[in-house]
């Protein structure tokens, strides 16, 4: 009994993050509906998320070596591939040229083409395009991390500080490597327990000093969002998830939470489209898009759709984790197991790419396992802004 309360904690714990992706999901939405700058200080969503990806990658790695690269994509490219469906033949139609590029809606290693209001539509894509190349980079970059974790965690800051500080223009892709890929490292960290010390707190503090300076000091086109300032939005973010992942606190399951976690890619690849469906039909039909009254049906009606969509579609996601579709998700008790991590503190290079046994209480062997869319903003603007 003793041992079936701890691995329940366990799981009680685990759902902590499933919270974390929850809310970030959410805030998401919410900001593609209002534009709200402030929501982008309040939580960093799309860091949080790739920190979490982070995390979850170094336990699959952990528990199934270079398969788990295989194991990640299944899960992460059958949901573009319904809106690839749907999106390229529509395209096609409306005179997107034909051409050999069409094959990154299938392995977008780079940002699919698109045409017309389907540019702006299908603009989310770049969170695939940065998340693929984390996967597919995160067997090379995990046994460097635990060889070098502070040196390895803090060259993305340094990086997208002498990018920012030269004036320098990268490729969008090395940029977001950079700007994400400190929340990357620290959800290997958070795997591997390091980020559970308190003097990091200090740390954060640091971070979070450095980048209000920066941030008030560079205000962007929309003040202080940080969709538009990627080195105040990495600083800040980093900060945030050295504090929000170094608690692990007990939550319960609740329904909203397991269907946002189940579904959180369906929900990201649409809710764009009808967000920008519903702006447009709205300003087509002379009906107010902004103010009180303009967000307020715009959120109604576009949470009303998306729901709609995961209903139709979300089941894809069940298919791709191996589990039996649903049109909503059962509630189950995670198999994810984060609440105890080794860390590694021996030199030389560790075994990360060999599955690992934990010992649980009892010591019962236990295998471990945005774009803001104002009326009016062309499309080629909304290829910048994100989450």
């Amino acid at each position: 009994m003793p041992g079936d309360f701890s691995v329940l904690i366990e799981a009680m714990r685990n759902r902590y993050l499933d919270l974390l992706r929850a809310v970030a999901v959410a805030r998401v939405v919410v900001y593609h509906v209002t534009g709200w700058s402030a929501l982008t200080v309040v939580f960093p969503a799309m860091s949080v998320m790739f920190a979490l990806g982070g995390s979850m990658m170094a336990a699959s790695l952990d528990r199934s070596g270079p398969l788990a690269v295989e194991r990640r994509l299944s899960r992460l490219l059958p949901s573009l591939w319904v809106l690839s469906a749907i999106a390229v033949p529509a395209m096609l139609i409306g005179g997107l040229a034909w051409d050999w590029r069409l094959l990154f809606w299938f392995f977008p290693v780079q940002d699919p083409p698109a045409a017309g209001r389907w540019t702006e539509a299908l603009s989310a894509t770049w969170y695939l395009r940065d998340f693929l190349w984390f996967v597919l980079l995160s067997p090379l970059l995990l046994p460097v991390f635990r060889r070098f974790p502070l040196l390895v965690v803090a060259l993305p800051y340094a990086a997208l500080a002498l990018i920012t500080l030269a004036g320098l223009t990268p490729h969008t892709l090395v940029r977001d490597l950079c700007l994400y890929g400190g929340a990357w490292f620290l959800g290997f960290a958070h795997h591997d327990g390091l980020l559970r010390h308190r003097r990091l707190l200090p740390v954060a503090g640091i971070l979070a000093a450095s980048a209000l300076a920066w941030i008030l000091t560079h205000p962007g086109p929309r003040g202080f969002d940080l969709n538009d300032d990627p080195l105040g939005n990495a600083l800040w973010s980093g900060a945030f998830i050295l504090v929000v992942l170094r608690f692990a606190p007990v939550v319960r399951e609740h329904r909203l939470v397991t269907v946002l976690n189940a579904r959180a890619l369906t929900i990201y690849l649409w809710h764009v489209p009808v967000v920008v469906l519903i702006t447009h039909a709205g300003e087509d039909a002379g009906w107010p898009v902004r103010g009180a009254l303009g967000i307020g049906w715009r959120l109604v009606v576009v949470c009303a759709l998306v729901a709609l969509v995961v209903l139709v579609t979300g089941w894809v996601e069940d298919l791709a984790a191996t589990r039996k579709p649903a049109l909503v998700p059962p509630i189950v008790t995670p198999a994810r197991q984060d609440g105890r991590h080794d860390v590694h503190t021996r030199p030389g290079t560790p075994h990360v790419l060999r599955p690992r046994v934990r010992q649980h209480p009892r010591r019962v062997p236990h295998l471990g396992r945005e774009h803001d869319l104002p009326a009016r903003r062309r499309a080629e603007q909304l290829r910048g802004v994100r989450g």
